[in-house]
């Protein structure tokens, strides 16, 4: 069955345990190399890297936000050590997701706090690069990440759309609020806090459904 032209013209996706599920252990991976990171290259112990760690989640959203504005950090230096991950390790090709985004007729967009290049190799693991036109990743917010709203606002910039033409798909409930609260329509993926998001599903795979609901197929 065909879509209809309808409002919406962009679907844009988060990234990490958006794409792929979180119990794939990337995530977990990244965050032990970013203690790794505190304590190899800022001299923070273990114990301090982690405190910190879960401080600056919690005030900013991520750890290298808090570094930024509370220490001294060299973000490229940063996103390099973190992101030295051997990827095929923790996720590998997804040919029904591949289907999946071939026939949703959006201009499809990644929206990561991560960076471009961790993005393109996810992608290209996947097997799904070819879909994705734009990746806005955090140097492209001026590295300001979700949840905060500046971030949203520079992504919407970099598409040159309105957030009423958005659809965003997130894993995180706390980075949904704010794309809402903007007037982006919001699809929380694998998880159970769905209160203040438009629509929940248990697997990236269900997103199509509601993309045709919303199209009004």
């Amino acid at each position: 069955m065909a879509f209809r032209v309808a409002l919406y013209r962009y679907l844009i996706f988060d990234l990490d345990e958006t794409l792929y599920p979180r119990d794939a252990g990337l995530m977990q991976e990244i965050g032990t190399r970013i203690t790794r990171f505190m304590v190899e290259q800022l001299g923070f112990t273990a114990e301090e890297a982690r405190t910190k760690r879960d401080r600056y989640y919690r005030k900013f959203g991520t750890s290298l936000r808090g570094l930024i504005l509370e220490e001294t950090v060299e973000t490229e230096g940063y996103l390099r050590f973190v992101h030295d991950i051997d990827l095929r390790a923790y996720i590998g090709p997804h040919p029904e997701l591949d289907a999946m985004l071939d026939r949703i007729p959006l201009v499809k967009a990644i929206f990561t706090n991560a960076s471009s290049e961790h993005a393109q190799h996810v992608l290209a693991i996947l097997g799904i690069s070819a879909h994705f036109q734009t990746i806005i990743d955090i140097r492209a917010t001026q590295f300001i990440n979700k949840p905060d709203r500046h971030a949203y606002q520079q992504a919407l910039a970099r598409l040159a759309a309105r957030a009423e033409e958005c659809i965003l798909v997130e894993d995180n409930p706390r980075n949904l609020t704010p794309a809402r609260a903007l007037g982006m329509k919001t699809i929380l993926v694998d998880h159970t806090d769905c209160a203040e998001v438009d629509f929940c599903v248990s697997h990236i795979l269900e997103v199509e459904e509601v993309i045709r609901h919303l199209l009004r197929v």
